[in-house]
């Protein structure tokens, strides 16, 4: 957009009075012809996911869930302002990522325009495309000793299960074999293999779309010693990470073994996190068995947290990645085809986003 408006506004482009007000006939003319593209875009974008989900059904392939109207209506909207404002690149021209984002602003086509383009920015200054490719973290055995923590199956929607033992934390040793800042690139690089990988793969074997997780967090044997400065640093960076690139994520968490002690620091952590993350989450004692089974079946849940899982081959449940992405049997295929099928009637008709 940048490079449009250079051209607008340079001199050889203005050569006469004249001349100027025929180039700004024709950008005006220009916008109404990308506005009304976007909406074409929209409709062609609606019809093709309707299509699409009455021929799988047909097929008997895998029933996908309906998708609400309003709902719907919302992100039609709002893909059109993102395409107006060059917004849309083509890898986030995605039903699904444009309504986490609307949610996460309460369907404000605007706010959550702001919170895009914000990611958009976030994303180029980070480097968040190319980290899958470009982060080799040849520590992690190492740091899962001194900070357990890792996906482990799914619950019983279908969700991963991502699970973590902040009271086992040992900062000293976890600094002596890594840094904060690679540490913190090795979360942004999960949050990017769950859109990329752990999503799609549940999405296929629970035959709907899934983009959330749920999380355990076993606080057992944390106190106020165990959260030092870089600790606590770590924490709200990741937290204002993924509130603000990755958001509507999280399904729901538990957090168990919560004694006197992290009463306090939930009190103090609980203002760092917003409100509509807070009611996600569920802090509980320990007796907290009954309510993760409830969420996710035996099989799943590691033998620590009440579970029959061992994965003893893989050293133990938190190193061994276990989920449906992990199966060589399940094809990705399946979905990236109607990703892809989506977006080529999309873009090919949409120009340059």
């Amino acid at each position: 957009m940048s490079k449009t408006l250079d051209r607008i506004s340079s001199p050889c482009c203005c050569k006469n009075e004249k001349h100027k007000h025929k180039s700004d006939a024709e950008n005006s003319e220009e916008k109404i012809g990308i506005l009304k593209k976007a909406k074409s875009v929209s409709s062609k974008l609606r019809n093709s996911i309707k299509n699409k989900v009455k021929r799988i059904n047909d097929a008997g392939v895998h029933k996908i869930e309906d998708i609400h109207v309003e709902e719907q209506k919302a992100v039609d909207a709002f893909r059109e302002t993102l395409v107006l404002d060059n917004l849309l690149p083509a890898s986030f021209d995605d039903y699904h990522i444009m309504l986490r984002f609307l949610k996460a602003r309460k369907f404000n086509i605007e706010k959550a325009k702001v919170m895009w383009a914000n990611m958009l920015q976030w994303r180029k200054d980070f480097g968040a495309d190319t980290i899958m490719e470009d982060l080799d973290f040849n520590e992690l055995n190492e740091v899962q000793k001194y900070y357990p923590q890792g996906y482990h199956g799914v619950d019983k929607d279908g969700r991963p299960v991502y699970i973590e033992r902040l009271g086992m934390i040992d900062t000293d040793m976890l600094l002596q074999v890594t840094n904060m800042d690679r540490f913190v690139k090795y979360q942004v690089q999960e949050f990017e293999r769950s859109l990329a990988i752990r999503f799609p793969a549940c999405s296929v074997a629970a035959n709907r779309h899934i983009d959330s997780s749920t999380t355990i967090l076993d606080v057992q044997g944390l106190g106020l010693m165990s959260l030092t400065g870089p600790v606590i640093e770590f924490i709200k960076l990741v937290q204002k990470i993924d509130n603000d690139n990755y958001p509507e994520t999280l399904y729901r968490m538990f957090i168990i073994n919560a004694g006197p002690g992290f009463r306090l620091i939930w009190n103090a952590v609980k203002p760092l996190l917003d409100p509509d993350t807070t009611s996600k989450i569920h802090v509980l004692g320990s007796k907290y068995q009954e309510n993760l089974l409830e969420a996710i079946d035996g099989s799943e849940l590691p033998d620590f947290l009440g579970g029959s899982c061992l994965c003893a081959i893989e050293g133990g449940c938190l190193r061994s990645d276990k989920g449906p992405w992990k199966d060589q049997n399940l094809s990705k295929t399946s979905i990236d085809v109607e990703v892809s099928t989506i977006q080529g009637n999309t873009i090919s008709d949409s120009g340059n986003c």
